[in-house]
């Protein structure tokens, strides 16, 4: 007879998955057992795999979670006819810092963890951050569309998802600084570089190896 499910068992799976996040960012995947999840969840180890199976099972609900509310993010944006398309880009960045700030764990499992994912949920999941990127470069490409022209406009969301991204590596929650209040910051940063660049004709060819290396 199949295990009947409690009232709450929506709300105990998320509750598992904030626990779980906890433990792959201070202990990294494959330092964290099962054990510990269901210890940190104060759960038994049975309870806990009446709600998911594995590891696996865990790490991609918090993946493909967090880089779901991302998606939507975007979406949101994109079709706000209230917004200006001059503006969706400052939009863009404070609305990220602040979904980041609510989930640092849940983003450093996504943004270290990935890898370790069985190769059908990893490419869903890169599939799904490749929206977010086409996002944001689609809105700077409003502000320059000659970096569009260029062909550089998502090598630019990428340089912008560098300073986004890894935040968590040194933006402590119980700091003097705060996701809200570093968002003007980090627009004031980078739309200064953006209006500061040169005008763009064509994309630069790459150079090789061995003409960037330094001679002894």
């Amino acid at each position: 007879m199949a295990r009947t499910r409690a009232h709450n068992y929506e709300d105990q799976k998320e509750s598992i998955l904030v626990g779980a996040a906890d433990m792959f960012a201070r202990k990294g995947y494959l330092g964290t057992s099962m054990n510990d999840v269901a210890e940190a969840c104060a759960l038994s180890k049975g309870s806990l795999y009446h709600y998911y199976r594995d590891k696996d099972e865990l790490l991609i609900s918090i993946a493909e979670n967090h880089v779901t509310r991302l998606v939507t993010l975007v979406r949101s944006v994109e079709q706000d006819e209230t917004i200006p398309a001059r503006d969706r880009l400052q939009v863009l960045i404070t609305r990220f810092l602040i979904e980041y700030s609510d989930a640092q764990n849940s983003h450093r499992v996504l943004t270290e963890d990935v890898k370790y994912l069985p190769e059908a949920a990893r490419q869903r999941i890169l599939d799904q951050e490749r929206v977010v990127v086409k996002g944001f470069a689609d809105a700077i490409a409003v502000l320059r569309p000659d970096v569009k022209a260029a062909e550089l406009h998502k090598a630019v969301a990428m340089l912008l998802f560098g300073m986004l991204n890894w935040l968590f590596t040194w933006l402590r929650p119980d700091g003097s600084l705060t996701h809200a209040t570093i968002a003007p910051l980090v627009c004031e940063l980078f739309f200064n570089g953006l209006g500061g660049m040169r005008e763009m004709s064509k994309k630069p060819k790459p150079k090789s190896l061995s003409a960037t290396r330094v001679k002894a």
